[in-house]
């Protein structure tokens, strides 16, 4: 399961820069689509979810080993 919350947070990781990207272009045009600039939110709100995980897990899992050994 690890490994795959890995491999899950990198390929958002590209999402989100690609989303950033293309807000950057759309919004230097001469009409800018405002829309644009709330395409990054999805995989933002993912990369905290993700990530706020896999910084938590080595915790989690030192926490649930000294509480079976005491």
């Amino acid at each position: 399961m690890n490994k795959w919350i890995r491999q899950f947070h990198r390929w958002v990781a590209v999402a989100f820069t690609v989303t950033v990207l293309a807000t950057v272009v759309a919004l230097a045009q001469e009409e800018p689509l405002l829309w644009v600039s709330y395409t990054p939110l999805l995989p933002l709100a993912l990369l905290f979810f993700s990530g706020a995980y896999l910084f938590a897990r080595p915790y989690l899992v030192k926490r649930r080993a000294a509480a079976s050994q005491g």
